[in-house]
């Protein structure tokens, strides 16, 4: 049997290729709305960002999403970021 390839997308704040099972989606849809996509299949414009704390830190401080995604990043998606990855949901 073959082997499956492994999906892979770059953080944007790291720009670092990894398998997008260790990456978070957020995601703006039609309507302008910036939210966390942990099952990677919202409809809209999609950001990757590594599971870890420092480079969600780092996102925030260098707007790097709010660039990205073209859009105004509400400080709760931050807090969202920061708690899926402290308690290892994703």
């Amino acid at each position: 049997m073959k082997k499956r390839k492994t999906p892979m997308r770059k953080c944007v704040v790291t720009n670092e290729m990894m398998p997008k099972k260790e990456l978070i989606r957020i995601v703006r849809n039609k309507d302008g709305e910036v939210s966390v996509d942990p099952t990677g299949k919202k409809n809209g414009r999609g950001a990757y960002v590594t599971k870890n704390q420092e480079v969600v830190r780092k996102a925030r401080e260098n707007n790097v999403l709010g660039r990205h995604l073209e859009a105004e990043i509400p400080e709760t998606v931050y807090t969202e970021l920061l708690a899926l990855i402290g308690n290892g949901d994703v």
